[in-house]
């Protein structure tokens, strides 16, 4: 079969798959797993080179660790470094060790064992995010909480990883001796920071002064390639390279320009991994040890729903949401796939111990919803039971989301205004040169182009409160205008106009509130004039006043019967009552 022929049997099974899996709720790893499986040598045998499949798909892996990399802002880690570097940390050793330690006793090698114990003791992110997110919980506390364990479980891939390549290699040759290898290892790592640090940005800023979105994305892709080969020349596992370059870069401005760059790639090469997943796996095998396969499933979930629970308690939480995190979080994830896959190439695990893994993790997950559903119910009962706890604390000002599109004349003075009242606003523009201005002078403004919805999800959108736009051009803003009132219709907008002419287009597509650029400055001109003549305040506070209700006046009338309506009563004067004089 061809190239085309085979691309087009993966794009149609995914298609038919994804969609019917999400509908009843199972989410789209599972739909990709069950679609491989189809499609597979163990299914109907229209594809049969899976290993080939699989091998060129782990590059989607390499990408979704260096957008992981990328969101690891050392501010937000600090925020969040409590739960973070102790619940998660504490979650994965002990679930980790706990199931280690089962797998060693069951018959596995030590090696073997501390994969599968501390791949097991992983959870799915796009499961348990699904289900936050369905259940409107992402930001109540367990919601936080439980984020905060699935982002160090995201980190310890990394590590683990690595620990696979080390065991892949024990009791083989190796090319050189262990110094000369771990010379080179540190001597690439250091390399690849101080090309991160020092380079990176520079060379980002020249790129993007070409003013080409496709030179752009081309650098992206080049970047994560480039620093997968250094690692992978050293020895080290190519999505460690990956995983620290998004690190260095997470504090960079082109950091939401990277990620909408590279997202579109990532999921569909991840997509390609979990279909030559399931197309691996043998379901023959899977089925003559099914009642071992399922008393494992119950007896990790069960170990690991216990070990959750105790922790979040331990940590503070109550007894509701201790029981909601540990269901959320009992399934396995799609990074054991990762692992075990891995494990497999290396020799770690045979294809039974593979196959029989894999099998345990898709069956989690396939419980998950069942899992979360009864605790649910359990949880309601509970919180019926147990008196009103504390009010939950008000939302300040300060924590609001705020993105401001254009970092031009408006933008500016807008986010000095924000930065006034300390809210922390996300700013986004496409002049190098402004931005690098703007750094000058202590303000931090990413690069992205604003017009694109990938670049302003990334940025925060669809948790946002109140986007400004700001953008200099004013097609630039009508668009803008168009795309979030499609893709983020709840978000509040306040937006720039060019002229008058422009608010009649824009009021086509939002309700917010468009600002005229020239208008509150013409206003004010013309009120100190006033008072410059020896027109009394009173009298010009009134004048300016009528001004602006017959203006909004007129332009409802010309929105809605042309644009000469009511222009007859543009050179009306006012009838303004003037104060009577004390005798």
């Amino acid at each position: 079969m061809g190239f085309l022929a085979e691309a087009a049997v993966f794009m149609a099974a995914a298609v038919v798959a994804v969609p019917l899996f999400k509908r009843f709720g199972l989410g789209s790893v599972l739909g990709f797993l069950a679609a491989g499986t189809v499609i597979g040598p163990f299914g109907i045998g229209i594809i049969s080179n899976a290993e080939d499949i699989l091998h060129f798909a782990e590059f989607g892996v390499v990408l979704l660790l260096f957008i992981i990399g990328l969101e690891l802002k050392p501010s937000r880690l600090w925020v969040m470094r409590r739960e973070i570097f102790g619940l998660g940390l504490a979650q994965v050793f002990t679930t980790g060790f706990v199931l280690s330690g089962a797998a060693y006793l069951l018959g596995l090698s030590w090696q073997a064992s501390i994969i599968a114990g501390f791949g097991l003791a992983l959870s799915s992110t796009a499961f348990a995010l699904q289900i936050l997110q369905e259940r409107g919980d992402l930001n109540t506390r367990h919601g936080r909480t439980a984020f905060a364990i699935l982002l160090f479980q995201d980190i310890a891939v990394v590590p683990l990883l690595a620990l696979v390549g080390i065991f892949s290699t024990v009791g083989g040759e190796s090319a050189d001796p262990f110094w000369l290898a771990a010379i080179k290892a540190i001597a690439v790592v250091g390399g690849l920071l101080l090309l991160s640090r020092f380079l990176l940005n520079r060379i980002f800023r020249l790129v993007a002064k070409a003013n080409s979105r496709e030179v752009f994305a081309a650098a992206s892709l080049l970047l994560v390639v480039g620093t997968s080969l250094m690692m992978d020349a050293a020895g080290l596992s190519m999505a460690l390279g990956a995983f620290l370059a998004g690190v260095m870069l997470a504090d960079s401005e082109f950091r939401h320009q990277l990620e909408a760059d590279i997202e579109p790639f990532r999921g569909l090469l991840l997509g390609l991994f979990f279909m030559a997943v399931g197309m691996s796996v043998d379901w023959g095998l899977v089925f003559e040890n099914l009642v071992l396969v399922l008393l494992a499933v119950i007896a990790a979930m069960a170990v690991k729903a216990a070990i959750l629970y105790i922790l979040a308690r331990l940590f503070g939480n109550g007894n509701i949401e201790g029981l909601t995190i540990s269901s959320t979080l009992c399934q396995g994830g799609e990074f054991a796939f990762v692992l075990f896959s891995a494990a497999s190439a290396g020799a770690i695990f045979s294809d039974l111990i593979a196959n029989l893994m894999t099998a345990s993790v898709t069956i989690s997950m396939a419980l998950t919803p069942l899992a979360t559903a009864i605790v649910g119910r359990i949880a309601q009962k509970a919180a019926a039971r147990e008196p009103a706890g504390e009010k939950p604390p008000v939302r300040k000002v300060e924590d609001a989301r705020v993105i401001i599109a254009g970092f031009g004349r408006i933008g500016q003075v807008v986010a000095q205004l924000m930065s006034a009242r300390g809210i922390v606003a996300t700013m986004i523009d496409t002049d190098p040169e402004r931005i690098e201005i703007a750094r000058t002078f202590g303000t931090k403004v990413f690069y992205g182009d604003v017009q694109r919805i990938d670049v302003m999800r990334a940025a925060g959108a669809d948790e946002a409160e109140v986007i400004f736009v700001c953008a200099d051009d004013k097609d630039t803003c009508t668009e803008m205008v168009k795309r979030i009132k499609g893709s983020f219709p709840k978000v509040k907008t306040v937006v720039r106009a060019y002229d008058r002419m422009h608010v009649m287009e824009l009021m086509d597509w939002t309700n917010g509130l468009i600002v005229r650029e020239t208008f509150e400055s013409s206003v004010l001109m013309a009120r100190e004039g006033l008072l410059r003549l020896g027109v009394s305040e009173t009298e010009v506070e009134q004048t300016v006043n009528e001004f602006r209700r017959r203006d909004a006046e007129r332009l409802r009338l010309q929105k809605t019967i042309g644009v000469y309506a009511a222009a007859e009563r543009m050179h009306e004067p006012y009838g303004i009552e003037k104060p009577e004089e004390k005798p």
